[in-house]
């Protein structure tokens, strides 16, 4: 079941998102190691709400009024981080505690790590509907459901340490100018993630 979970994961990781993006960026700017905490940041996340999404509580999320409250939560998040990103690049302060030059200890990344992905609460839901099929379709006992959502976990860590490894690559080869632009196009894709969550239909 692990094993399973796992595999499920590494497709679900093929759709890049917004932490996968952030992971790039600081590995690029910080280094691996401080790159790592906020993957440990994203992996916590990610334990809660599978956990919870496991317990049943998903059921609460998914009344229309509160997946709209989050929605437009996680849309104001990721358009926060992406202009404060682009305006960064030209030493503009669009919110002082979010720019790049205060992240440069691992408390920041995790803590970063931490918001970006609680800022989709409404994986919650998705989760539920994994285990509600599994559950239907292979009859899974719980502890099968705690296996399998372990290896998706185990996916997420691994898939982005080898992001975070390529983002210190880059760090070691690309001059300051394209670190820069790489910089501007994450401020950018961060801004799309927000606008099409807050156009998400719900």
């Amino acid at each position: 079941m692990i094993l399973e979970g796992f595999k499920f994961g590494m497709l679900l990781q093929l759709a890049i998102g917004p932490v996968c993006i952030f992971i790039f960026q600081m590995s690029s700017l910080k280094g691996f190691y401080i790159a790592e905490t906020g993957v440990l940041g994203v992996a916590l996340i990610d334990a809660l709400f599978i956990i919870v999404a496991i317990l049943g509580i998903a059921s609460i999320i998914d009344k229309k009024n509160i997946r709209i409250c989050l929605k437009i939560f996680g849309a104001m998040i990721l358009l926060i981080f992406g202009f404060s990103t682009v305006l960064g690049q030209f030493n503009i302060n669009f919110l002082p505690s979010l720019s790049l030059q205060n992240l440069s200890n691992s408390n920041n990344v995790f803590a970063h790590a931490l918001i970006l992905t609680a800022s989709n609460p409404l994986t919650i839901i998705f989760w539920a509907g994994v285990f509600s099929t599994k559950v239907a379709e292979e009859n899974m006992k719980r502890t099968d459901i705690y296996s399998f959502g372990f290896g998706a976990l185990l996916s997420t860590v691994f898939f982005l340490t080898l992001i975070a490894l390529m983002g210190s690559f880059a760090k070691e080869f690309f001059p300051n100018s394209i670190i820069q632009i790489l910089n501007i196009i994450v401020g950018f894709l961060l801004i799309y993630f927000g606008i099409k969550m807050l156009l998400k239909k719900v």
